[in-house]
C-alpha cells in the first residue's frame, strides 16, 4: 500500500449524522472520502429525533426531512403534576425517525462523492509504527485486520468512541436515558399530533418526554448515570401515568449520552473528533443532533485542510483552528447548558413555573427551537438574559456543588411544598429574575391529570390538554 491512490484524503469513522455530515463537507470539496460503518444501514439509536432550527439550517442543500409529525404546542409537568400546555402559530421544531434521517444523510454524502462501507468495525487508529508509511498518514485498523490509509480521519463513532478514546476525550457528564417506541391506535395518536410532553422528573436534572410520530409515540426518560433504578422506575410510572401501559413496545432501549469536559481534547496529530465522539451535546436537554450536525460540517472542512497539511506543525495548525471554531461556537453553547443544568437540578420547580407562567421565558423557548436563538446568543446579546442567569446563579448554594461548572446535588430541593403550584410559591423569585415591567405572565389552565394505566390492551383515551392564550 505504498501507492497514493491507496491513500484517501478523508477517512470518516460512523455514519450517523455526525459523520455522514463530515463525509458530504469533506467530498464536496472534491477530496477522496471513505465512510465506515459498523452495521448496516438504516439502524436504529436511541433517540428522541426531534429536530430543531439549528439542526434544520445544518442539513445539506436540497435535503428534504422526513418529517412525522410538525410540533405546535408543548405541554410542560413537574413530575406529572401542574401541566400547562404551551401552543404557537409557527411551527416549534419537527419530529423523525433516525433511521430514515441518518440514511438520508449518508445517501446525501455518497451522492457528493463520498464511498460508504458498512460492516466496517474499526478496532482503533494508529499514527506511528509499521503500519504508516509516513508521518502525512493515519492507520484505520479494522477489526478483520484490515488497514485503510488516510490523510487526516474524522472520529464519529459515538458516545462509547475508539477514536475518542484514541484522542484523550475527556468527560465529565453522563446520563442513562431509556426509550420506547409504543404503537398506538388512531384515537390516541390524534390526541397527541402536533403536540409533545416534557415532564421535570423525579431525580435531579431528570425529565421525560412523548414525542409523537403519526401512529408511534416515541416514550422516553433520562438521568444522571448510577440512578439506573430510579430511572426505570421513572420510566415504567411516566408510561403508566400516562394511560400508555397496556400498548406493546415494538422497541425498548437504552442509551448513554456522554458530555465533553472544557478542557477536553479535539483532536490528535491527523485525527478529529465530532458529536457523539466528541462529547459535544447541550447538557441541561442533552439534545446532539443539532450538535452532531454542526460539528460534524466543521470536522470534514478541516479535515480536508489537514489532509493537504505537508508537515505535523500545519496539521496542528488546521486542527487547533477546527477546536477554536468548536469552542467559539458549540462550547460557549454548552457553558450556558451546564449553568442551565445546574440550576435545574436544584430548583425544577423555578424552572417549570418561569416557561409556563411568563411569555418573555415561553418566547425564549420557541425562539431556540426555532433556531432564532441559542442559548448562548441570548446571554451574549440580552443584557436582561445575562443578569437573569447571574441572579439564578446566586440563588444556588454552590458551596454544595451547584453552580456553572459543577452538575448535581445530593438530594434536589423542591420549589413548592407536596401539592402547592410552584408558579405560586416562587413566585418571587420568577419576579426577581424577570424584573419588573416585561410582560404579564398569561393566564394559565392546570391540565386534568392523566388517566391510570389500563388493566387490559384495550387502548385508552389519551386527556385532552387544555389551552392557553397563545404566545407568538
Amino acid at each position: 500500500m505504498d501507492s497514493a491512490a491507496d491513500v484517501w484524503d478523508v477517512v470518516v469513522v460512523g455514519a450517523g449524522p455526525a459523520g455522514a455530515s463530515a463525509a458530504y463537507a469533506a467530498a464536496v470539496a472534491g477530496r477522496r472520502v471513505l465512510l465506515l460503518e459498523k452495521s448496516e444501514l438504516p439502524r436504529y439509536k436511541t433517540c428522541g429525533g426531534g429536530i430543531i432550527g439549528p439542526s434544520r439550517d445544518s442539513l445539506p442543500p436540497g435535503f428534504e426531512l422526513p418529517l412525522q409529525d410538525r410540533v405546535h404546542a408543548v405541554t410542560f409537568s413537574l413530575d406529572g403534576r401542574f401541566a400547562r400546555t404551551r401552543r404557537s402559530r409557527k411551527m416549534l421544531f419537527g419530529l423523525i425517525n433516525r433511521p430514515e434521517f441518518d440514511a438520508q444523510l449518508v445517501e446525501h454524502a455518497q451522492k457528493a462523492g463520498a464511498e460508504l462501507r458498512t460492516g466496517a468495525t474499526v478496532s482503533r487508529v494508529e499514527q506511528h509504527g509499521p503500519a504508516v508509511p509516513d508521518r502525512r498518514t493515519v492507520a484505520v485498523v479494522l477489526a478483520d485486520g484490515e488497514t485503510v490509509l488516510a490523510r487526516a480521519v474524522v472520529g464519529a463513532d459515538g458516545s462509547a468512541s475508539r477514536i475518542g478514546a484514541h484522542v484523550g476525550v475527556k468527560l465529565g457528564q453522563v446520563d442513562l436515558g431509556l426509550e420506547a417506541e409504543i404503537p398506538v391506535p388512531p384515537s390516541v395518536a390524534e390526541d397527541w399530533k402536533g403536540r409533545v410532553l416534557i415532564d421535570w422528573g423525579p431525580m435531579p436534572g431528570s425529565y421525560g418526554w412523548v414525542f409523537p410520530k403519526g401512529d408511534t409515540l416515541t416514550v422516553g426518560v433520562i438521568s444522571a448515570r448510577g440512578e439506573g433504578a430510579a430511572t426505570k422506575r421513572y420510566m415504567e410510572d411516566f408510561v403508566a401515568r400516562l394511560g400508555l401501559s397496556g400498548f406493546e413496545p415494538t422497541i425498548s432501549s437504552g442509551h448513554l449520552t456522554r458530555c465533553r469536559t472544557d478542557d477536553s481534547p479535539l483532536s490528535r496529530g491527523r485525527v478529529l473528533v465530532c458529536g457523539d465522539a466528541a462529547g459535544l451535546l447541550e447538557p441541561w436537554t442533552r439534545e446532539g443532533i443539532s450538535y452532531a450536525l454542526r460539528s460534524g460540517r466543521l470536522a470534514g472542512e478541516w479535515a480536508v485542510r489537514v489532509a493537504e497539511a505537508g508537515d505535523a506543525v500545519d496539521a496542528r495548525r488546521q486542527a487547533l483552528n477546527y477546536a477554536f471554531a468548536i469552542k467559539a461556537g458549540l462550547g460557549v453553547e454548552m457553558a450556558v447548558g451546564r449553568r442551565m443544568l445546574a440550576l435545574f437540578e436544584r430548583r425544577p420547580g423555578l424552572l417549570h413555573a418561569t416557561i409556563t407562567g411568563l411569555r418573555p421565558a415561553w418566547n425564549a423557548f420557541a425562539d431556540i427551537t426555532r433556531g432564532s436563538a441559542t442559548l448562548g446568543g441570548m446571554v451574549r446579546s440580552n443584557g436582561m438574559a445575562r443578569r437573569a442567569l447571574e441572579i439564578l446563579d446566586r440563588r444556588m448554594d454552590t458551596s454544595s456543588g451547584v453552580g456553572p461548572a459543577g452538575r448535581g446535588i445530593g438530594q434536589r430541593e423542591r420549589s413548592a411544598p407536596e401539592g402547592e403550584d410552584p408558579a405560586e410559591a416562587g413566585e418571587g423569585a420568577v419576579g426577581e429574575v424577570v424584573g419588573g415591567g416585561l410582560a404579564e405572565a398569561p393566564s394559565v389552565v392546570e391540565s386534568p391529570k392523566a388517566p391510570e394505566a389500563p388493566e387490559a390492551p384495550k387502548a385508552p383515551e389519551a386527556p385532552k390538554t387544555p389551552e392557553v392564550p397563545e404566545a407568538s
